[in-house]
């Protein structure tokens, strides 16, 4: 088993890739570490072979892939533990589950996906690979693609912002939520956007990091 630094770095190559390929650079910001650490984190990865270094980025190998496919289970089970047996706030949980993901074993998982009855899904609506490794394609696209009359459900949102998570729980938007598009500013404007009785103004940067899908219409982006 590799050890918590390694689990921690395969868990944040897997997230980065995810957006296009991952740099060393990206991967000192992401974990809050120094360059020089990260260069020497990596080349213990490559040797152990978790990791190749092509073009002087950063690939999971079979072997990696498979290892960051198991913490991030254990970290989005820890998660859905946290928020929804001990009751903490969504956006306190991503840290706490930082600590816990590395002490579940196998037969633990296990047993507290079954107590918790088979959760698909973080509180922050990211899907939780299955024991054999299947992790679900993600669904919906950004708030910000979206116009005015569109009738939507969050599905998901950007889960290492406690910030960005504090704030949408005070507007009463989390995955499931039924949200509605009201106006769209012009100019990479705020949109206004509606949650039950209460409309709020949120910015693009905010709209990009939460995703949605449609309720009542096919989806329509904007320019289409």
């Amino acid at each position: 088993m590799a050890s918590a630094t390694l689990e921690e770095y395969l868990e944040a190559i897997y997230k980065l890739a995810e957006r296009g390929p991952v740099r060393p650079t990206q991967l000192a910001e992401a974990l809050g570490v120094s360059g020089p650490t990260v260069t020497a984190t990596l080349k213990r990865m490559k040797a152990q072979g978790l990791i190749t270094r092509p073009q002087n980025g950063v690939e999971l190998t079979t072997e990696g892939h498979a290892g960051a496919i198991d913490i991030i289970r254990r970290h989005r089970l820890a998660e859905r533990f946290l928020v929804d047996t001990l009751g903490l706030p969504w956006e306190d949980v991503h840290e706490e589950a930082c600590v816990l993901e590395h002490a579940l074993s196998m037969r633990v998982q296990a047993a507290l996906e079954r107590f918790l009855d088979n959760p698909t899904s973080c509180p922050h609506g990211h899907p939780i690979p299955s024991m054999d490794g299947t992790v679900a394609a993600p669904t919906g696209d950004a708030l910000s693609l979206h116009v005015a009359g569109d009738e939507l459900e969050i599905v998901r949102v950007e889960e290492e912002d406690e910030g960005l998570l504090s704030y949408l729980a005070s507007l009463g938007m989390y995955p499931g939520t039924a949200v509605k598009v009201c106006d769209t500013a012009p100019f990479q404007g705020p949109l206004m956007i509606q949650v039950g009785d209460a409309k709020y103004a949120l910015g693009r940067a905010v709209c990009e990091k939460v995703a949605v899908i449609p309720r009542t219409h096919q989806r329509r982006r904007r320019g289409q």
